[in-house]
């Protein structure tokens, strides 16, 4: 596969730090997958959410560090870094003293290409594009449409549909082409499947069936080796420089098995640095967004009446049974999906969404009240990037300043040939 292979050629087809390699990698329990629990508790994986998560169990399960107050200051202003939606990190430090020094620095966040993307996909990408915008950092966002395949019950011709809408949407956010990447893994397996086999040799059988469970097929045992490739790409083009994953928590295990595979000193690549996020709640309550709940997920084309109707008839309430309970008793914003939604992302403004949150425990504020609120800024939020989206021309065109420069391909060729 060569650089000009075109978006439309290939998918408009008919058809622990130094631990030892046969442990699992930074401190993951040798017994069980990370995150995995037994059949009465919740379960937290790449491949499986399920059951009421405990997000500082989890971080400590996983390792990871608590979000300082000191940090969150020293990043960009953004409501999911004030509010600890990303709450959790590793090398966070490390990073931030590039981006205040005007170093190299780099932001790597993706998506699996698997059906239309949703609000709980696309908000981590307005926070890499906040980022890039005030730090000047590089942001790489690659699409794993191969392990779409081994994972899901997909056909190519599913996944590649799915891709090309995916990466109109990534292209709606607004990145800056010179400072952006987007690969697509077959798409750009030329300059990624040779960068992943030789990461392969350091990533054993015992490593991944600790990490991930007993992978269904041997595509997923060698995916976390093209995962890894994600990760260091941004390192293996420009050098060893301070990188920074920000990804929902249940992604965790990727940026561990990454880490294990950095810390051997063949790879001249450090430690990727992670930020790890909340999941944005399913409508129907607790649990990660998903377009395969039981309620429908908002997804980024639908119109403003289309996502009022979704959040009104689906939104899981922390209100009381009847108007009268909710005047004398008040509400639970923490369990209450539309208050979540806009604590998470969609209410800028810090005041309101406290004053939200004081109105709707004392009762003056009703479910369906509140509702509205979320379905109006939610709608708001979609109209601008529907706009920029329907804006977007041919996807080849559109999609050719964010692909690998041909120098940068060949910086990758060296090692491998």
């Amino acid at each position: 596969m060569t650089d000009d292979t075109s978006t439309e050629q290939l998918y408009d087809h008919t058809t622990a730090d130094d631990a030892p390699a046969d442990q699992p990698p930074e401190s993951a329990p040798a017994d069980q997958p990370l995150g995995s629990a037994p059949a009465d508790q919740p379960t937290v994986t790449p491949y499986a959410v399920a059951g009421e998560v405990d997000y500082d169990r989890l971080r400590e399960q996983f390792g990871a560090d608590p979000l300082t107050d000191a940090q969150v200051a020293r990043f960009p202003d953004h409501p999911m870094l004030r509010r600890r939606v990303f709450y959790a990190g590793r090398d966070v430090d490390r990073y931030l003293a590039a981006a205040e020094r005007g170093a190299t620095h780099t932001v790597v966040t993706g998506v699996g290409p698997s059906g239309p993307m949703h609000l709980g996909h696309v908000l981590v990408f307005y926070l890499a594009k906040r980022l890039q915008q005030a730090t000047g950092a590089h942001v790489y966002i690659p699409l794993s449409d191969d392990e779409k395949f081994y994972a899901k019950d997909l056909t190519f011709e599913e996944i590649a549909a799915a891709t090309r809408s995916n990466l109109r949407d990534l292209l709606a956010v607004g990145f800056d082409p010179d400072r952006t990447r987007i690969v697509v893994d077959r798409l750009d397996a030329d300059v990624l499947y040779p960068q992943a086999a030789r990461l392969a040799e350091g990533i054993t059988q015992a490593t991944v069936d600790a990490t991930y469970g007993e992978p269904d097929n041997v595509g997923l045992s060698f995916y976390p080796a093209m995962q890894a490739a994600h990760l260091l790409l941004p390192q293996l083009v420009h050098g060893p420089h301070p990188t920074l994953v920000p990804v929902a928590v249940d992604q965790d295990p990727h940026v561990r098995v990454c880490r294990d595979v950095a810390a051997k000193e063949r790879f001249d690549a450090t430690k990727p640095g992670a930020l790890l996020g909340k999941f944005l709640p399913a409508l129907d309550g607790p649990g990660k967004m998903s377009s395969s709940d039981d309620a429908p997920a908002i997804e980024l084309t639908d119109d403003p009446e289309t996502v009022r109707e979704k959040v009104m008839q689906h939104a899981h309430s922390g209100g009381r049974v009847d108007v009268d309970e909710h005047r004398e008793h008040g509400g639970d914003p923490e369990v209450d999906v539309a208050y979540q939604y806009l604590h998470s992302f969609f209410e800028p403004d810090d005041e309101r969404v406290a004053d939200l949150a004081a109105r709707y425990r004392s009762g003056a504020l009703l479910s369906g009240e509140l509702k509205e609120v979320a379905a109006e800024r939610i709608g708001d939020f979609l109209v601008g990037h529907r706009e920029r989206r329907a804006a977007l021309g041919d996807l080849e065109t559109e999609l050719a300043p964010y692909r690998l420069r041909e120098s940068e391909r060949e910086r990758l060729r060296p090692a491998v040939l």
